[in-house]
Order: structure tokens, then C-alpha cells, then sequence
């Protein structure tokens, strides 16, 4: 499971500056997996009562958005993206929020957590960001589905690292997890997580298809054994994506991989999180249950393509006192 993550001159460009251990993996107990439940009403109640418990005003807010706008995955993955698109988008991240409310709220310099692409255009997004310290992160592995040919998924890490992409979004096997089969997936996350070499393994669970929360919690666990650098709800492309029990559950195997390890492990909410409320939310959460130390960029991001644009809208009325329109805020 161990690899050597010596890199040198362009291929550090857009790394995330991390200042701990790579989670390493670890050989696979099946007994540790099979342990594992999810009170299903215990978690949903504790979840409902989550937007109510933490609330945040004025200045507060304010700094907790820009927070948030910090550890955004700005995302484009749709079939027309085009290098200009990506280009803006990238513009977008390097200069998240207008410099007038910037300077305000003295916040000059904040950038975006990452910019996500599909393979295609990790070239100009790469060439967009280079000299910023913003990583690239593309989507692999036959994503969103995850049924393409095993050896060309496994080729098209390596494709997309050798592009420049500092971070990759795989996609586990669903039908694995499904059908139980925890020695299978672990074999496809660990190969999948040499092939990244040293680019950052986010494995997506693809969560709303895995049936149960505790098939979520087992596949949490298996991708950690594994060596995944991040767990991540979804593709947003399923009918479901980030939910609050799901949540939950995953920052709850994190903790618990962490306690029992010793490997912190990242965690990215992705698909359906498009208001700034829901942001806050979502920090409160894991503020809670994971601590400070994941309020960070290389443990924590959002997958979102439309929560920017709302959170300037916030940070504008915090500024000026009224809301603007959304096409005063562009994503790209």
C-alpha cells in the first residue's frame, strides 16, 4: 500500500500543501467491516436537528462563507464544457468573489479549494491555475457509472495524472457493495490508488445507490482500508446525492478509521448543496464531530458548481446591506 510520493519541478504544480501522513491504507479486516451497523432512526433524527443547532450572524457568517468558498471543488462536468468554459471557470476560482467585496471584507487573495474537470480539459485548466497553488481535480474511472472496461478505468488514472491532475474522483463498483463482495472492492480501490501515484484518491461511493446507510458505512471503511485520501458522497449525477444521515455516517467511519489508525482522512459532500445555509450547516457538522483540524482544504471540500454564486450573494448583502441578482455573480 505504500508509495513514494516524490515529485519534482511542474509535477508539484497545483499539489495540495498537506502537513500530514497520507493515509496509508491498511491490509483489509473483514471482521472490523462486518462490525459495522447504522441505527437508521438514530442517525435521521440526529441529522434533522442539525440545521436548527448552530447559527451564525453578521461578521460571523460572513467569515464562515469565506470558509466555505475556500474548500469548494468548483465544478464543470457537463458534455458541452469547451477550454474557454474551463478557462473562465478557472478565472472564477482563482478570484472567487468580486475584488470590491474582497477588499471589505478583507479577504484579498481567497481562492477556491480545487477546480474539477473531466480528462479533456485538465490541459487548459491546468495551464489556467498554473502558478496559484489551485489543484487540478478530474473525475475517473468511467465516472459517473463506473462500468467501463476494468484496465482502460485503471489507464485513465494514469492519463489523467500524466495530464497534470493533482486529484482524482474515482468510482467505486457499486454492485460490490451491494452484493457484499468488501474483498473485491478493496483490491479495486487499492489499484486504483497506486495508479493515482501521487495524486490524491477522492473514492466516490456514489452513496444514494448503495441502499442502506450501513452499506454506506462498510464501503466508507473498506475505501479507507484501502488508501483512499478522501471519501466522497456522489457523482451528483444520481437521483440522490450529499444527505445529512449520509453524512453522518461517512465523517462518523472517518473519526473512527482516525481513532484506530491513526490516518486522517478527507471528507467531500458533493451534489445538491447549493445555498450558503447549507454550507454552514455542513462546517457546523463536521466542526462537531471531526474537530478544526478538518476545516482545511486537504480534508475537507465541497462538490458544487452553483454554491458559489449564492455565497457571493450572502457576502454582498453583508457588505451593502441588499441582495443582488444571481447574473451579477457569474460562475465563469
Amino acid at each position: 500500500m505504500q508509495r513514494s510520493d516524490t515529485m519534482t519541478g511542474e509535477q508539484t504544480a497545483g499539489l495540495p500543501q498537506l502537513h500530514l501522513p497520507r493515509n496509508a491504507g491498511t491490509p483489509l479486516d473483514l471482521s472490523w467491516v462486518r462490525a459495522v451497523q447504522a441505527n437508521t432512526s438514530a442517525i435521521e433524527r440526529r441529522a434533522a436537528t442539525l440545521p436548527g443547532r448552530r447559527s451564525v450572524k453578521k461578521e460571523w457568517q460572513a467569515a464562515w462563507l469565506c470558509k466555505a468558498i475556500s474548500l469548494i471543488d468548483l465544478t464543470t462536468l457537463a458534455g458541452d464544457d469547451t477550454p474557454g468554459r474551463v478557462r473562465r471557470l478557472c478565472a472564477k476560482a482563482r478570484q472567487p468573489v468580486r475584488a470590491d467585496l474582497l477588499e471589505a471584507l478583507g479577504m484579498q487573495g481567497l481562492t477556491t479549494g480545487a477546480v474539477c474537470v473531466y480528462h479533456d480539459m485538465i490541459e487548459p485548466a491546468v495551464a489556467a491555475l498554473r502558478g496559484t497553488g489551485i489543484p487540478v481535480a478530474a473525475v475517473s474511472t468511467g465516472f459517473p457509472a463506473g462500468l467501463s472496461p476494468y484496465k482502460l478505468r485503471i489507464a485513465e488514472i494514469g492519463e489523467s495524472v500524466k495530464a497534470g491532475a493533482a486529484e482524482i474522483d474515482i468510482v467505486i463498483s457499486r454492485r460490490h457493495v451491494l452484493t457484499g463482495d468488501w474483498q473485491a472492492l478493496y483490491d479495486e480501490l487499492a489499484e486504483m490508488r497506486a495508479a493515482c501515484g501521487p495524486a490524491h484518491m477522492k473514492a466516490i461511493l456514489a452513496t444514494g445507490e448503495l441502499g442502506s446507510l450501513r452499506n454506506v458505512a462498510r464501503a466508507s471503511v473498506v475505501a479507507m482500508m484501502a488508501g483512499a485520501d478522501f471519501i466522497k458522497t456522489s457523482t451528483g449525477k444520481e437521483s440522490v446525492n450529499a444527505t445529512l444521515p449520509v453524512s453522518l455516517v461517512m465523517i462518523r467511519a472517518i473519526r473512527e478509521f482516525q481513532a484506530r489508525t491513526g490516518f486522517k482522512v478527507g471528507y467531500k459532500p458533493a451534489g445538491g448543496i447549493s445555498k450558503a445555509k447549507d454550507a454552514l450547516v455542513y462546517l457546523a457538522l463536521i466542526k462537531d464531530e471531526l474537530g478544526d483540524r478538518w476545516l482545511q482544504p486537504d480534508l475537507f471540500r465541497f462538490g458544487a458548481s452553483s454554491l458559489l454564486g449564492d455565497i457571493e450573494r450572502q457576502l454582498e448583502h453583508h457588505v451593502s446591506g441588499a441582495y443582488s441578482a444571481a447574473w451579477r455573480h457569474p460562475a465563469g
